[in-house]
């Protein structure tokens, strides 16, 4: 059964496009993980703060997997030059991914 975690960033105003930015220099580097199946950044249109990080997963193990993983930790480590975290906060969302047929 697959699984969806969804990490909520929340930004401050005008932050957006440096996250995007960010994001987009490490586009692919989650896709040679076991069990990574998908990744979307979900951009608010609603005027409000928080970005959604979608990945689905072929099982819980793998994402816990990736957490742990060297790669994730030089991903999410400080962004290169000493620049300052864009977000404000963060709060993982966890989904099994519900076979209704």
């Amino acid at each position: 059964m697959s699984v969806v975690r969804i990490n909520a960033i929340s930004i401050p105003g005008g932050a957006g496009p440096e996250l995007e930015k960010r994001f987009a220099a490490r586009a692919g580097a989650v896709d040679g993980q076991a069990g990574f199946e998908s990744f979307e950044l979900l951009r608010p249109t609603d005027g409000g703060d928080k970005y959604f990080v979608v990945t689905r997963w072929a099982d819980a193990a793998s994402f816990e997997a990736w957490m742990s993983s060297q790669a994730f930790g030089e991903g999410h480590g400080k962004p290169e030059g000493g620049q300052a975290p864009v977000s404000s906060g963060a709060e993982l969302l966890s989904f099994d991914v519900v076979d209704l047929t």
